[in-house]
Formats: structure tokens, sequence, C-alpha cells
């Protein structure tokens, strides 16, 4: 796992924990929807350490943390986005209207996000891959690039999810949660 990757989940983690602090007065489906990113954000927290092999790594841990951040991701996160919110006041949300204009882009990205995690409870029995150099997934998901907006070539299965390294699928998710930050939320 290389220091850019680790970095990229360390800035998701410290950007959804700190949500509960900076959207109070939300109600109804935006506070729902932040609390929801201060759950993923806090299993993220609690994996990046893991992942940089600075804390004891924990498969069940692993498993429990991708469990609940797949409870949250796929069809369960997009309905926390109505179509009717775009006309709402955004001065407590941080959803950028991109989000409803480029609803394909968003559902595909919550979709694999829901995938990665799915891979992420299955790859966490195979353990960490920080001896080996870095792994960039090109080959099976396109360049980060790709993830930003152009067009993903090939989104890796399941199977070949559950064979990779946890830290390698880590990396797929705290790309996934990048992404979908970098495109759809605001500072």
């Amino acid at each position: 796992m290389n220091i850019k990757t680790i970095t990229i989940g360390a800035i998701i983690a410290a950007t959804l924990s700190s949500v509960a602090f900076t959207h109070e007065g939300a109600t109804g489906i935006v506070k729902e929807r932040m609390d929801t990113m201060s759950i993923m954000g806090k299993n993220i927290k609690l994996l990046v350490p893991m992942m940089q092999g600075k804390s004891t790594y924990d498969a069940e841990v692993v498993k429990a943390a991708a469990l609940e951040i797949k409870s949250h991701s796929g069809e369960t996160m997009t309905k926390l986005f109505p179509k009717m919110e775009m006309d709402m006041p955004t001065n407590i949300s941080k959803a950028k209207p991109a989000i409803w204009q480029e609803w394909e882009k968003f559902s595909a990205l919550s979709d694999q996000l829901y995938l990665y995690t799915d891979g992420l409870v299955l790859a966490a029995e195979n353990g960490l891959n920080n001896n080996a150099p870095a792994q960039d997934n090109t080959s099976m998901m396109g360049s980060s690039s790709a993830l930003m907006g152009g067009t993903i070539n090939a989104i890796p299965t399941l199977d070949e999810l559950s064979a990779m390294s946890a830290d390698s699928v880590f990396k797929l998710v705290s790309n996934a949660c990048s992404s979908c930050h970098t495109q759809f939320r605001t500072d």
C-alpha cells in the first residue's frame, strides 16, 4: 500500500468524522445523511491504522467495519439524496447539485462502494500485503482519473476482490469515497 492511498484514507476519515461538528442545525434527510457519513467515517478511521500497519491487524474488526460501511452504501446511500432536494436550500448540506445532475455517476460510485466493501469483508482473512510494491489496480479498474470522472474500464468482480489482500481492497474503498467526495461534496 502506498503513502498516497493511506493519505487518501486519512483525509476521508478526518473529513467524515468532522461532519458532526460542522452541520449543527441539520434536520430530516440531511441530518440522516450526515449521521450516515459520520458512521462511515468512523469505520474508515478505525481501519486506516490497521492498513498502514500502525496497529494490530484484526480480520474480524475489518469485516465488521466493512459491513457497517456496506450497509450505508449502494441503494441505501442513494436513497439519502432525494431528487426533490435540488430545490432545497444548501446552506447546511455539503451535497453539490452535481449529484442530481450526474445521478448515474453518483449512483455508480455508491454501487462501487457497496461492491468494494463486500469484497473487503471477503478479503479480510487474506491479511495485509504492505511489504509488496504498491498496487495501482489499473488493470482491473482503470486509472484513478477514470474514477474521478472518466469512463471506468473494468471493475473487479467479487471473486477477484476476495482474492486480493485486505489493504489492496481498502485502497479501492478509499478511492471510491475520495472520488465521490471530490465530485459531489463541497468543502
